[in-house]
């Protein structure tokens, strides 16, 4: 059987592909390159250049290369950008997900994994956030991603379909081996502007945000390594296949860095100082959003490999250095660990 993957010539999802393959999975990309890049998979892997909200297209694909499994990352995920611009969300995370969940179910996919995300949780007491928590997102990124789980669940109600909704805390990092990692032009992510400030690719970083009810007064977040992420979905997909049922994990760490400590990680990994700019906080920034961990450990035969913020910065800085000045790797890639 195959593996689709939405949305996987992005950032997150060629991980994905990359941690298939070498498990010896037959894999096919589907993405429409908004935001991703070819040249971020293998060249042997197949690519369908489409959109996941086309459900003919959709049932096509998952027929022709007889798909088995879908692991969804296919999104928007800018919590700012949502915030101006809702109906995109809704209209790209939740219709198209429930496009993408109807084909699936009628061409006969039991197994779905879903990349969620813990702004689902919005404010939170700034202490370990549980599945069971309340579920109170306060942007329209948040609420798409919520109303995608709902989705999930009736479906799976009704259909014979199982799923695992991993709800993400702030990914970051990149493949340890440099084939691939975060090459999105603009990005938002902290631990990317951050390294592009270092290598003076961008003028400053700005801290949206002094005065938030935390020990330093910046946002504080649970910071995972993609490559751990990825795994916790090998995982995920293990866990399906061996009959498990449905079930929402927290992806994280389980503790939490602010804002001002990932700052200064940069600047010890980096070797490098760099302007910041204190300004406004952000609509839609929850102050400390921290995961609770225990589900993920319990069901899934996952523990990660780089729960360290040092090495989290080292491996997203490498990347960085090995990308050309027009955003696209320079073939200089070398082994920074085994994993």
């Amino acid at each position: 059987m195959t593996v689709l993957v939405t949305g996987g010539a992005g950032y997150i999802g060629s991980h994905m592909v990359y941690e298939l393959r070498a498990a010896g999975e037959d894999v096919v990309v589907l993405d429409n390159l908004c935001t991703g890049f070819r040249w971020l998979i293998p060249d042997d892997v197949v690519l369908i250049e489409g959109d996941v909200g086309d459900w003919a297209s959709v049932r096509k694909a998952i027929r022709d290369h007889g798909v088995g499994d879908v692991i969804h990352f296919a999104a928007s995920t800018v919590v700012p950008e949502s915030m101006v611009d809702p109906l995109q969300y809704y209209r790209n995370n939740t219709a198209n997900t429930c496009n993408l969940i109807d084909a699936a179910a009628r061409e006969g996919v039991e197994r779905v994994i879903f990349s969620s995300t813990a702004a689902v949780y919005g404010d939170t007491d700034g202490g370990l956030v549980g599945e069971d928590a309340p579920t109170r997102p306060i942007s329209p990124y948040g609420r798409s991603k919520l109303m995608s789980e709902t989705v999930l669940r009736d479906a799976a109600f009704a259909q014979r379909l199982r799923f695992v909704a991993l709800r993400y805390f702030n990914v970051a990092g990149a493949d340890p081996l440099l084939r691939t990692g975060q090459a999105t032009k603009g990005a938002t992510h902290l631990i990317k502007v951050a390294v592009e400030a270092a290598l003076r690719k961008r003028r400053k970083l700005q801290v949206y945000g002094t005065d938030y009810r935390t020990p330093d007064g910046t946002c504080v977040r649970d910071f995972i390594h993609v490559s751990d992420l990825v795994r916790a979905h090998s995982a995920a997909l293990s866990y399906l296949r061996s009959g498990g049922e449905s079930v929402v994990l927290n992806c994280g760490y389980g503790h939490g860095s602010s804002v001002r400590q990932v700052i200064e990680a940069v600047r010890r990994v980096s070797g490098a100082d760099f302007q910041t700019e204190e300004v406004e906080r952000r609509p839609g920034d929850a102050a400390s959003v921290i995961a609770d961990v225990t589900r993920i450990r319990q069901v899934l035969d996952w523990q990660p490999s780089f729960d360290d913020l040092d090495t989290v910065v080292r491996h997203a800085l490498a990347w960085e250095r090995s990308m050309s000045n027009d955003g696209r790797f320079d073939g200089k890639s070398r082994i920074l660990e085994r994993a």
